[in-house]
């Protein structure tokens, strides 16, 4: 049996009424597509409020109660009333297992995405790295494996002048995970999906896993954006590249609809971790 698997991220729940309507749409859009679960990587909030997250839950009810949904915090989260601890209940990693999936929620965050918006980056230590290698050990055979955080693990473009400047004077604003290197040495081979957030350009990538390719995929603000990936899977395999769920341009057309698409996108090889001496 063929399921679906949609990625949102980044809402910012608070931050506008317009993109708030356009997550309650993309939301209705995912109902009507019938996907089975979505998995949704951080920044829920913009100021890390408990109105905010109320605002969110009420928002995303309807496809809480049509789909199975995996959430993790994002930085923003930490701010304000720092609510990113109710999303995973104070753990740092937490699997799942659903059918014909398994997923590894992993906090991303760290106490310093509490002090302000710019200090964003997040953080990975050892304890959480063990975990994660404990969790995607006990992955059952036969099931798509998906890692899901909000940061991400490999660089990325900086996307504004502020990050620009920030990565120029020094600042992490912008930066990867210090350790992300260490934490795709450690899904490469055991997990087919490693879907993020933070950034709000989307980009996927597909690195060599042998006989298993590992995507790398960040959502981008998927209410920004206006669409969502839906990846298709069965057996434990994806069937296909994503397809992307969209929000309509026009009035003519009212419902968010699915765009095939063809093609996969090349494989590259990423070295060994490079530790530090």
């Amino acid at each position: 049996m063929t399921h679906t698997l949609a990625h949102l991220s980044d809402l910012h729940f608070g931050l506008s009424p317009r993109l708030e309507a356009r997550a309650r749409a993309l939301a209705h859009g995912l109902i009507h597509a019938e996907v089975d679960h979505v998995v949704l990587s951080g920044d829920l909030t913009h100021r890390g409020r408990w109105d905010e997250l109320d605002a969110f839950g009420a928002a995303l009810a309807p496809l809480r109660d049509a789909a199975e949904l995996s959430v993790v915090p994002g930085n923003h989260d930490r701010l304000g009333d720092d609510v990113a601890a109710s999303i995973m209940d104070n753990h740092r990693v937490l699997a799942s297992q659903h059918e014909g999936l398994y997923v590894v929620r992993l906090d991303s965050t760290a106490p310093h995405n509490c002090r302000y918006p710019f200090e964003g980056h997040g953080l990975l230590g050892d304890q959480d790295l063990l975990e994660l290698d404990d969790a995607l050990g006990r992955a059952p055979g036969g099931c798509l494996v998906v890692v899901t955080m909000h940061h991400h693990p490999l660089p990325l473009p900086e996307e504004s002048s502020l990050e620009r400047l920030s990565t120029w004077i020094g600042l992490p604003y912008s930066t990867e995970l210090a350790t992300g290197r260490e934490l795709m040495a450690c899904v490469r081979g055991r997990c087919d999906l490693l879907l993020h957030g933070h950034r709000h350009v989307p980009s996927e990538r597909v690195l060599d896993g042998g006989s298993r390719p590992l995507w790398v995929v960040n959502a981008g603000s998927s209410n920004e954006l206006g669409r969502a990936r839906v990846f298709s899977h069965r057996g434990g395999r994806l069937q296909g590249p994503p397809r992307w769920l969209e929000l309509p341009s026009t009035p003519q057309h009212r419902e968010p609809r699915l765009r095939p698409r063809t093609g996969w996108p090349r494989v590259e090889t990423l070295g060994p971790p490079v530790l530090a001496s």
